[in-house]
């Protein structure tokens, strides 16, 4: 699935391409044909994103709210505007480049109470300026559930996924089964600073690279298939592979049917 970097960098390019223009919009699948036809010809007056949620705003009570859940892509294509291949949800066509839409969880048009309403039920999210770390820290520092699973909770921190979860944890030697309220304030704010840096990162890559210079990415063994979006890990699909700090094999385990990766040895347990 799409971590947050990805919406963003979607919510970036949108702006430059599309934002304070007119565009036509459509929907070649047909599933989102009557949405598409009350935007059609608007001015697209701002994108942004929100963990994994990408919102496009045309004006009052017109909001297209997207998910790509885990198989969605967004195509973004320069002139000439070409005929739709395979199940193209949304296409935006503006004076420039088209972008096709395929495959999403959900994309509709929702009013603006409705895009609030998924905002409020949200967690901060590092890339977003109003963005509040000591929300996030309230309910860590409460909670008994595991970092590994307070990480991934959306409600918590958006955008955060596996690939995220897996490298801030090793980089900060945490232990991803350590309890929310045993993580001490300096190590959640050293963890949210450093989530902002490896997001803002992303967003300027548009991949997930999460060595430190003093850390050989050419150690590395060739990332697997599953690991295109994030090759110069640390732990990320790196299972039984030696650790780049300490060569301890790294570990992996199924926590709440996701994939867990880490290093025993530089993330012991408490």
């Amino acid at each position: 699935m799409p971590e947050g970097h990805t919406l963003h960098r979607l919510a970036r390019t949108h702006r430059r391409r599309y934002a304070g223009k007119a565009v036509a919009v459509s929907s070649p699948q047909g599933r989102f044909a009557t949405s598409a036809e009350i935007v059609d010809g608007r001015v697209l007056e701002r994108t942004e994103a929100h963990g994994k949620h990408l919102f496009h705003h045309y004006g009052p009570d017109l909001v297209v709210h997207v998910h790509l859940g885990l198989y969605g892509q967004f195509s973004d294509v320069k002139h000439p505007v070409t005929e739709p291949r395979g199940m193209v949800r949304m296409r935006i066509v503006g004076p420039t480049h088209f972008a096709d839409l395929r495959g999403p969880t959900a994309c509709e048009l929702i009013t603006d109470h409705e895009a609030a309403a998924i905002h409020a039920r949200l967690g901060e999210d590092p890339l977003r300026p109003d963005a509040d770390p000591d929300r996030a820290w309230a309910r860590i520092s409460r909670s008994r559930a595991p970092l590994a699973t307070l990480l991934m909770d959306q409600k918590v921190i958006a955008g955060v996924g596996n690939v995220y979860r897996a490298e801030a944890l090793f980089r900060h030697g945490l232990d991803p089964q350590m309890p929310g309220r045993a993580l001490a304030r300096p190590q959640w704010d050293a963890l949210w600073d450093d989530l902002v840096d490896l997001l803002t990162d992303g967003v300027r890559r548009g991949k997930i690279e999460t060595l430190r210079p003093e850390h050989d990415p050419r150690l590395l063994a060739p990332a697997d298939r599953g690991a295109r979006c994030a090759r110069r890990v640390y732990a990320y699909r790196r299972t039984g592979q030696p650790c780049l700090v300490c060569g301890t094999a790294i570990a992996h385990d199924r926590h709440l049917a996701r994939n867990l990766f880490w290093c025993p040895t530089c993330q012991p347990a408490a």
